[in-house]
């Protein structure tokens, strides 16, 4: 299995552990999670490393956060812990759960390797953080750390109702966003149109009064694949869970940007009203920038006044469906990953419906089918 990253989902796993002949893993989604793959208590500084842990148990359930020591040596069955709900270790007796999270590797003919690591999770089962197990690292300290720097849980209050999104954090890279605003400014955005019916006809138009953006089509096969490999891994999990729904296609990823000079925005509108958009299922509005400009929130107004606004790297998820808005940024200039999502039966949509479609202009451009995961 390939190495997990930061944003990426934790492998779901049933396994034994000292308690639950089969634990379920994701049962413990909500809490922020511990996993050391300690790979055998044998050794003293591992056994050292796991006394640390246990002895902060109590803080552990102070903070919402479950710890599991996964171990691969049958002979760690006889291994004395205090066993909590917020102390516990995994049987992985047979490196299942090890290889999938890229910690173990089988060798044939002789014994595997196994890297010893600390993965801390979110609540949504997420990795926030990674920390290889190294000789004389205070990595007790260093995991509790991690903990302190992450948002406190919220107290439970009566729900307000809201837009069906899905919020997934974590699905850019700092680094990678910044790389993304770069591509833009090298490149040099275009002013960009929107479809609308006419005629029976799906036809790219230019209404400074409804729309006011710049945008960057990604063309570049590198570049694309990076953005692919990340949706894959993220958000096609995420919205297979939250929405039952396997998104299959993308149309096009592109880098727009909303600047006060202009007084960026988009008027309310809806993604898939016309022949040549009815195969869009789902939006993604990612933001590459937070805290330098004000303005620039998402608005479902079916829903009621309420703004979103994605943290950096995070994606929003929509249906194309809903009625939406992009409020005008104020000052400062916003930047965003924007693409939409479909499945096989949508792309029959869009292959039938291509004949409505009357060539947009360069900007507004139809782009094809780049990829199919």
């Amino acid at each position: 299995m390939p190495a997990l990253a930061i944003g990426d989902p934790a492998p779901w796993f049933t396994a034994p552990t000292p308690t639950n002949p089969a634990f379920h893993f994701d049962t413990v989604g909500g809490h922020r999670v511990i996993l050391c793959f300690f790979g055998s208590a044998q050794p003293e500084a591992m056994r050292a490393l796991l006394q640390g842990f246990a002895q902060r148990r109590g803080e552990l359930a102070g903070r919402q956060t479950v710890f599991f020591g996964i171990t691969i040596n049958p002979q760690d069955r006889n291994l004395v812990m205090p066993i909590s709900s917020y102390f516990q270790l995994v049987w992985d007796f047979e490196a299942q759960v090890s290889q999938r999270y890229g910690v173990y590797q089988a060798q044939s003919g002789r014994p595997g390797v196994f890297r010893p690591t600390i993965f801390v999770l979110n609540e949504r089962l997420q990795v926030v953080a990674l920390l290889p197990i190294q000789p004389d690292c205070d990595h007790v300290n260093q995991v509790f750390d991690h903990l302190d720097r992450m948002p406190s849980f919220s107290e439970g209050r009566p729900a307000e109702p809201q837009a069906p999104v899905l919020f997934i954090p974590h699905v850019l890279e700092p680094d990678f966003c910044e790389a993304l605003i770069q591509h833009y400014e090298a490149v040099g955005g275009q002013p960009s149109g929107f479809m609308r019916q006419k005629d029976g006809q799906t036809v790219g138009v230019m209404d400074l009064t409804f729309k006011r953006r710049s945008d960057v089509l990604i063309q570049e096969q590198p570049l694309l694949q990076q953005i692919n490999d990340r949706i894959l891994c993220r958000v096609k999990p995420e919205i297979e869970k939250g929405f039952q729904f396997t998104i299959s296609r993308f149309e096009r990823h592109l880098v727009a940007c909303y600047t006060a000079a202009e007084q960026g925005f988009f008027n309310r509108h809806r993604d898939n009203t016309t022949a040549g958009t009815a195969h869009r299922r789902f939006a993604m509005s990612l933001n590459l920038n937070t805290g330098d400009y004000t303005g620039g929130h998402l608005r479902f107004p079916e829903f009621g006044s309420h703004l979103y606004s994605p943290q950096r790297g995070e994606a929003l998820i929509f249906s194309c469906s809903l009625l939406h808005e992009a409020t005008s940024v104020t000052a400062g200039r916003r930047y965003a990953l924007l693409s939409f999502f479909y499945d096989d039966a949508g792309a029959a949509v869009r292959a039938e419906n291509r004949r409505f479609l009357v060539q947009s202009p360069q900007s507004a451009p139809e782009a094809e089918d780049k990829t199919k995961g």
